[in-house]
Parts: C-alpha cells; structure tokens; sequence
C-alpha cells in the first residue's frame, strides 16, 4: 500500500441512482413535514381564532396571531349556551360506549382467534363485511329497535347501539393472533379457567391492541353526529356536535364563540391521543392496519 492512499479522506460516497447521500431522508422529510403542516394548519388557525374578537376576525387581510391573547370568548361561551352540560353529555357517552366497545369487541376477538367452532372463519368475514355497511342504510331499523326499547331520546340510546364495531373486532383478532397458543394452554395445565385466561394472560397482552381500539372509539363516539342529531330530541341531551350544529341553525352566535366551543370540544381527544400515542403506533404496526 503506498503512502499517498493512508489516511486520504474519501469523497462522498454517491447512491446507485446518482443521488448524494441523504438525498432522499431529506426529500421525505421535506414531503411529511410539508404534509403535517397542511393538516394543522386549519386546527392551529381555528386554535388563534378563538382568542380573536368579532372585529379581528372580521378583518381583510386576515391575520394569524391576534392582537392580544383573551380568554372572554371561552368563558362568554361556558356561560351562555350551556356547553357545560353538553360537554357532561359527549363525555358520558364517549366514556360508556368506549368501555362497552372494548368489554365486546375483545371476547369476540378472543374467541374468533383462539377457539376453534364451526363456521368460525365465515362468522368473521361476516362480521368484517359490515364495515361496508354506511350508517344511512341500517339507520331507520337502528332507530326502529331503540324507539321499541324506550331509549330515544337518552343517553342509554346514544350509547347502545354503537357498542360492537367491526374494526374494532378486526384489530384485537389480527393481535391476538400473535399470541402463542402455548401459552394459553400452559394456563389451562395449570388450572386457570378461561375467562381467569383471558383477563390475567391475554388482555394484558394486548395493551397495544386495545389502546389503538381505544382512541379510534374515543374519535368516533366524541365525533359522531348523525345517531344523536337522530335519537338526541331535547337539549338536555344535546352531544357537542349536535349542539354546536343546531344552536348556529337556531341562533346567529358570534363565530369567535362557535370557534371556542369547538377548540374545547377537540381537546379532549388531543388529550387522549398523546396519552396513548406510544401504544397507539405499536398496535397499527402489529396487526397490519393501514
């Protein structure tokens, strides 16, 4: 080896394709974070809005920031249109269906993934090919099933209905599928019964699982508009996107007000989401959901 070569600092070393390295880090990152912003942007703006009075949002060209931070629109909107009790209502319900959804959908789960029955494969495309199904199509027999049942027009009504969710059965299977059968058989040798099974060796199991079931429940209950706007008659009852909805329809509220109720009414699933964002992203990576 000849002196000239040791210790010669090397060039940079370029790709198969002709491009320097780090090239196409830097394009993806550009590209996601372009994308990021896209989606934020309009949550950030509604977020800055909310602190703007009517003459602020009013003005041409718009500005981002307002003038000075306030907090009059927000305590204006708790006291005047009784969000306080539409807030009580979205969490109950959001609250009792979540746990509802999670106390069916992982027995079912369970049993579709680690019991053998007749007809087993074919009750579980049965179950995915609801997803297909919209609201619109089963909603007047839904309706028809709890007007009969006495729940219109309660909370029992908008909790019920949407317990079992066929994505939520999906998700828990396709995990619980990873789970060694070994293992719930060295439990039964050792005498465990099996629901003992199912809560002391499987649930803990699917943390990742049921917190990805979690937060799409918390979404979906949280959001849902059209089932309450449907069975939620009286506004003692009203969810927040039912009561946001009809009190613009019913009365002209300053849009510095509706943008406040709404930041409140998306925080709690902000909340949520970064609680469980880490078992969020190991769950989707787990069962393969896109």
């Amino acid at each position: 080896m000849s002196s000239a070569t040791v210790g010669t600092p090397r060039g940079p070393q370029w790709t198969s394709t002709g491009r320097p390295p780090g090239l196409g880090r830097l394009l993806r990152t550009v590209g996601l974070t372009a994308g990021a912003l896209v989606v934020i942007a309009p949550v950030m703006w509604a977020a800055l809005s909310s602190f703007k009075t009517t003459s602020e949002l009013s003005r041409r060209p718009p500005a981002l920031l307002p003038q000075t931070f306030s907090f009059e629109n927000y305590g204006e909107a708790l006291g005047s249109f009784d969000f306080t009790t539409y807030l009580i209502n979205s969490v109950i319900v959001t609250i009792a269906a979540t746990l509802l959804t999670l106390a069916i959908n992982t027995m079912a789960a369970y049993a579709l993934a680690k019991y053998n029955f007749r007809g087993r494969d074919g009750l579980f495309l049965l179950t995915l090919a609801t997803i297909m199904i919209p609201l619109q199509v089963i909603l007047l027999p839904v309706y028809e099933v709890v007007s009969s049942l006495g729940l219109v027009n309660s909370l029992l009504g908008l909790i019920i209905p949407a317990a079992a969710t066929p994505t939520g059965v999906f998700v828990l299977r396709q995990y619980m599928l990873t789970i060694p059968d070994d293992l719930i058989e060295a439990a039964r040798i050792d005498g465990a019964g099996e629901f003992a099974i199912f809560r002391r060796v499987v649930l803990p199991l699917c943390v990742p699982a049921l917190a990805v079931v979690t937060i799409f429940s918390v979404i979906w209950r949280w959001n849902d508009f059209l089932w309450p706007l449907v069975v939620a008659q009286d506004e003692s009852v009203y969810t927040l996107p039912v009561a946001l909805a009809r009190l613009n329809s019913q009365q002209v509220i300053p849009f510095n007000l509706v943008l406040a109720m709404s930041v409140l009414s998306i925080v709690p699933v902000v909340i949520m989401f970064l609680l469980l964002q880490r078992h969020i992203v190991t769950g989707i990576a787990q069962t393969g959901l896109k």
